[in-house]
């Protein structure tokens, strides 16, 4: 069983490279490609996670649909913000600092993430995607219920969590794990 989950993952992350690369071949020859973008990956058909996107990023993740931008850095992030919405998609700001993420940090993504909204994807980033690598896997297997081994999979090809972030991923699994038994 777990064979052919593994095997059904990867066809369907095959199957959304695929359709990614095609989607971005047919946006306007004077926008800026993704491949230019740091550690861009497609995690389903409705989630994207990427590093620090620039204005033109955004138009072109506007172009392949995405109607939902959660930013996981600190500070004052307003440009970004005006740049999103004058786009007309939704803008989210989760302040998760780098040496000290929270549960509460997850809850506030999973909340936004499952909070009715435009059809269309959402993109989660942050400055190099180690933070939106690691949300993207928790949620998907937490919410989506997704294989933890084929999430697991494209968390490590963004990178390898130090043990901060293997804390926190821990804490977040246990919070849900405590929260499920509570129901």
């Amino acid at each position: 069983m777990n064979k052919d989950r593994n095997t059904t993952g990867r066809i369907i992350r095959i199957w959304l490279l695929v359709l990614a690369g095609v989607m971005a071949f047919t946006v306007g020859a004077n926008e800026q490609p993704l491949t230019n973008l740091k550690n861009y990956q497609v995690n389903t058909p409705h989630m994207m996670s990427s590093g620090l996107p620039d204005a033109a990023h955004f138009e072109t993740f506007k172009s392949l649909g995405v109607t939902r931008v959660i930013d996981l850095i600190p500070g004052d992030r307003g440009e970004e913000q005006l740049v999103v919405s004058d786009l007309g998609m939704d803008y989210h700001n989760i302040q998760v600092e780098w040496e000290n993420p929270t549960v509460a940090n997850f809850v506030d993504y999973v909340t936004f993430m499952d909070s009715p909204a435009q059809q269309g994807v959402t993109l989660t980033h942050c400055k190099l995607n180690w933070r939106g690598a690691v949300f993207t896997y928790l949620y998907r297997v937490i919410r989506l219920q997704e294989d933890e081994a084929v999430a697991r999979e494209d968390m490590l090809a963004i990178w390898q969590p130090n043990q901060t972030w293997q804390q926190f991923i821990d804490k977040v699994k246990q919070h849900y794990q405590a929260e499920s038994y509570s129901d």
